[in-house]
């Protein structure tokens, strides 16, 4: 696994649903409960969806996560890297949510925003935090994922997205290295 690459293992952006820059909150909402549908049916693959703009690049992805944090918007307030160089998060996020007044009252504006508030505003820089080239080895990977706890990375190609790499991806990899590993070690 030392020597394989994000390209070995990314699933081509071809294979996800995809939902415009444009589509409001509650366009997303049922875009995304109806790929999470057609996953569990057995019809798709992916139940992440890819955000394009109106010349068709992709720009984003959207998750339950992504929309969820969309109903607070104070998130994009806070530098998580400040967060994550902290030690005693507890107490630390604590005083943010306090600072920020975090999930206050989330449900409060739900019908307004579910029609104000476009999918775009939900991706918006999401690409630059969670980035990889189609080459890099998948020792960079593990530690974007551990380290930020993506579950995707966006695989790219000069600026072209090219497609996404899944955490699951990864895990279900590693797992079949090491079970040979052990399976090796009990035969000796």
């Amino acid at each position: 696994m030392e020597k394989m690459k994000v390209r070995e293992l990314m699933v081509p952006g071809d294979r996800f649903p995809r939902i415009p820059e444009t589509a409001t909150f509650y366009e997303a909402l049922e875009a995304l409960e109806g790929a999470h549908n057609r996953y569990l049916s057995g019809e798709a693959e992916h139940r992440i969806l890819l955000v394009e703009d109106n010349k068709g690049k992709v720009i984003g992805k959207l998750s339950p996560i992504d929309l969820l944090r969309g109903l607070e918007t104070n998130y994009n307030r806070i530098n998580t890297e400040k967060l994550l160089s902290h030690h005693g998060v507890s107490y630390v996020w604590k005083s943010m949510q306090n600072d920020y007044n975090l999930w206050d009252n989330p449900f409060k504006d739900l019908c307004r925003k579910a029609g104000e508030v476009q999918v775009k505003t939900l991706v918006k820089g999401q690409v630059e935090k969670q980035t990889v080239k189609a080459d890099d080895m998948l020792a960079k990977c593990f530690h974007l994922f551990v380290m930020n706890r993506h579950d995707t990375l966006f695989v790219v190609e000069g600026e072209k997205i090219i497609g996404l790499l899944t955490f699951s991806d990864v895990y279900k990899k590693a797992s079949e290295i090491m079970k040979e590993c052990s399976i090796e070690a009990r035969q000796r």
